[in-house]
């Protein structure tokens, strides 16, 4: 018989993935670090499978571990969505969402999918904007949740996700082979132009910013078109472009 994978273990491993740690992550679900240990273990044993690599520089994921955890996120939701719709109170009124560019139509379908199924009562009012804008409204009461990208231990808030961020250009073209770098990017307050350049600066390699745009399609365009080359999270790489990989 299949075994049935405990909803309380997941959580506890997704703890793991979004702390970094498993003394972080014991912290997370208030529970001593050796329960947090024994949980895994059962974990384990119930996919049959190594989730963890274990040496003497602690634990870390293995490959079947890091394809693991965005199963896990997706069982970890539904049954959190089920339990609230037979559970709480039907709700009303609105909720203002906040998204950027990137990931409106990458994620946007799914997260108003699961939202209305759980809350059809609720009106939702989204807005798409960069990042750094998206958390000032927060900040001022504008909005009530927002979808943000931020790098590790800067900004507030729950991890849902991790990406790699990657440098991409178009598949037909070499821009990356130009004595300045032309850049394609989002404006000044974009965390992954300010990682991109900084990354360049470091390793001292000329650049220019050669396309700026809020919007995610028209920076694709540029890379598209052979004009620039830019910085996205691997997830937003579309047929057309390659990643450069050195």
């Amino acid at each position: 018989m299949m075994p049935n994978l405990d909803i309380d273990q997941l959580k506890t491993f997704l703890a793991i993935a979004d702390t970094g740690s498993f003394t972080r992550a014991a912290e997370e679900v208030n529970k001593t670090q050796s329960a947090v240990s024994m949980q895994m273990k059962r974990l384990e044993e119930s996919v049959g499978r190594s989730l963890f690599v274990r040496d003497g520089r602690g634990s870390r994921f293995s490959r079947d571990g890091e394809r693991f955890v965005e199963q896990a996120r997706k069982l970890v939701a539904m049954n959190d969505e089920i339990v609230a719709t037979f559970t709480k109170p039907e709700l009303t009124g609105s909720v203002r969402f906040g998204t950027p560019d990137d990931y409106a139509d990458l994620f946007l379908p799914e997260v108003l999918g699961r939202f209305a199924r759980s809350h059809p009562q609720v009106t939702v009012d989204v807005e798409c904007l960069p990042s750094a804008n998206l958390m000032e409204k927060i900040k001022e009461g504008d909005i009530d949740i927002a979808l943000v990208t931020f790098r590790d231990n800067e900004g507030e808030g729950e991890v849902v996700r991790r990406e790699e961020l990657v440098w991409v250009v178009s598949s037909r073209h070499s821009p990356h082979t130009l004595e300045t770098l032309p850049l394609a990017t989002a404006g000044g307050s974009c965390a992954w132009r300010n990682i991109a350049t900084t990354a360049l600066d470091k390793v001292k390699r000329r650049h220019r910013v050669a396309y700026t745009s809020p919007n995610r399609t028209a920076i694709d365009a540029a890379v598209l078109q052979g004009l620039a080359v830019a910085a996205m999270a691997e997830i937003c790489v579309r047929p057309g472009m390659r990643v450069l990989r050195e």
